[in-house]
């Protein structure tokens, strides 16, 4: 693999087990199922917010880098995928209380941390 599986220019790519199926985010060489051999594999992005939470306070610097503008609270949840696979990603929203466990959303690479948006209605099928 010579891109960055993190990075976005790769999307979101994981591994799926050679042998029994098994995908996994982030990819490893090993499936964690069965011990069989892994390969890289392209995860839709496609699922449900599993449960979330909103980060109030600054992470730990390092490696948190502060922002020019200080920190602003955001939104942090686990995304089940449609590959079954659950990925941590931050929620990209405007309002918390829009947010809802279930809700279909849409994770894509980000900059070290897989980023994840409401999916809007028909947007699932593109």
């Amino acid at each position: 693999m010579t891109t960055d599986p993190r990075s976005p220019a790769a999307g979101l790519q994981g591994s799926r087990c050679s042998g029994c199926s098994v995908a996994a985010y982030p990819a490893e060489e090993a499936c964690a199922s069965c011990g069989g051999s892994a390969e890289p594999a392209a995860l839709s992005g496609a699922g449900i917010l599993w449960t979330w939470t909103v980060q109030r306070y600054a992470p730990k610097s390092p490696p948190y880098q502060l922002p020019p503008g200080g920190f602003v609270p955001f939104a942090l949840g686990y995304v089940e995928l449609q590959e079954e696979v659950r990925v941590a990603a931050v929620l990209e929203v405007d309002d918390f209380d829009q947010v809802r466990i279930g809700m279909p959303v849409t994770v894509t690479a980000g900059d070290g941390v897989p980023r994840a948006r409401p999916t809007v209605s028909g947007e699932e099928d593109s």
